[in-house]
């Protein structure tokens, strides 16, 4: 009679694994869905006795836009249009493909949703009028920041202001609408195109954050109340230009090496400042020897994203100056240095320039 081997014994007698209990149809179909985008903003919009809807109109607007382009970004490779244009736009900077269809997508979404006037836009050098003329907002947008990297499938992202015209409405908006200056905004915020696609905005009353689930086509309510660490260990700029650097840039970011803080750096503005909001850290952006007036543009770059961030306890400035006390001048694409992101960090960098 042949016996099994102690291997074999050990083996047969081993306990079976137990399979992963899942929950009964009935009890998965009771799990709540979330709250969309479009209820939050509907109870949102409850909470203000004087509101009449535009504002939040407009908020859906956007999003519908950001949905388009985040299909576009997602298949972008099939349908070749990724690249550049072989043109520059009003920036003097290359012209992406995607730069092109992203500024369409929210030309068109705004316009058909009648409740804005004008758009002021990255890559258009005047105000574009939507013919809105009853329309009593008007949005300063980056349609789609850091598109040079959708080639190499990194994140990129939109980033919007929103202000209430000060012009007669009947008719067209002018630039007296969109210089205002940083505290007038009602809103801002920016979308994120990555791993998976965020909308993240204020109001006045706090950041709140929304998570595109595909499947349903919905942004649902992910991060109720963002708040950025007081304290962080990131920072986050372009160190090849190191050496055009002013030189209290230099010794702030030599303080953070000696601090052995981790540089992190993906050459899209809306992924480092997303990144450092929810971990801590500072995004740097200073005037440099070409660019002595800085790179980044004010109204629909720096004004919205330092609302949102002062909304989220943090700060931005331009070196000594808050972002939002910077008076516009009559450039609608206005440069400034930008700095942003934990507020202990950001007063150290702001000591320095003193």
């Amino acid at each position: 009679m042949l016996h099994p081997s102690p291997a074999v014994t050990k083996l047969s007698s081993a306990p079976k694994p137990r399979p992963v209990a899942q929950p009964a149809t009935e009890d998965r179909l009771a799990l709540p869905v979330g709250t969309t985008l479009e209820r939050y903003i509907m109870r949102k919009q409850t909470e203000f006795p004087y509101a009449t809807g535009e504002l939040s109109q407009l908020l859906r607007d956007i999003a519908l836009a950001g949905k388009i382009v985040n299909r576009e970004v997602n298949r972008a490779g099939l349908s070749r249009i990724t690249g550049a244009m072989g043109e520059q736009n009003v920036q003097g900077e290359a012209q992406q493909r995607l730069d092109v269809e992203a500024n369409i997508r929210f030309i068109r979404a705004l316009t058909n949703g009648g409740e804005c006037c004008a758009i002021l836009s990255e890559e258009d050098e005047d105000i574009v009028q939507t013919g809105n003329h009853q329309g009593k907002y008007v949005v300063a947008i980056d349609p789609l920041d850091g598109s040079s990297n959708i080639d190499v499938n990194i994140s990129i992202g939109t980033i919007f202001a929103i202000y209430r015209r000060v012009s007669r409405t009947g008719g067209p908006a002018r630039a007296e609408d969109f210089l205002q200056g940083g505290r007038a905004q009602v809103a801002a915020g920016y979308i994120l195109y990555g791993s998976s696609t965020m909308l993240v905005y204020t109001t006045g009353h706090g950041v709140t954050g929304f998570t595109y689930e595909h499947s349903l086509g919905e942004f649902f309510l992910s991060h109720p109340d963002i708040k950025i660490p007081a304290q962080g260990n990131i920072f986050s700029c372009n160190e090849g230009n190191w050496l055009d650097y002013p030189e209290y840039v230099r010794g702030f970011l030599t303080t953070c090496k000696e601090r052995r803080l981790t540089g992190r750096y993906v050459g899209s503005l809306v992924a480092d400042y997303h990144r450092n909001l929810f971990t801590g850290g500072i995004y740097l952006y200073p005037a440099t020897t070409a660019k002595p007036a800085g790179k980044l543009r004010l109204l629909y770059e720096c004004y919205p994203l330092a609302m949102l961030i002062e909304q989220a306890g943090g700060v931005a400035v331009t070196g000594r100056t808050a972002v939002l006390d910077v008076p516009p001048t009559k450039n609608l694409h206005q440069r400034v240095p930008f700095f942003v992101g934990s507020a202990e960090l950001v007063h150290e960098l702001q000591a320095a320039a003193e």
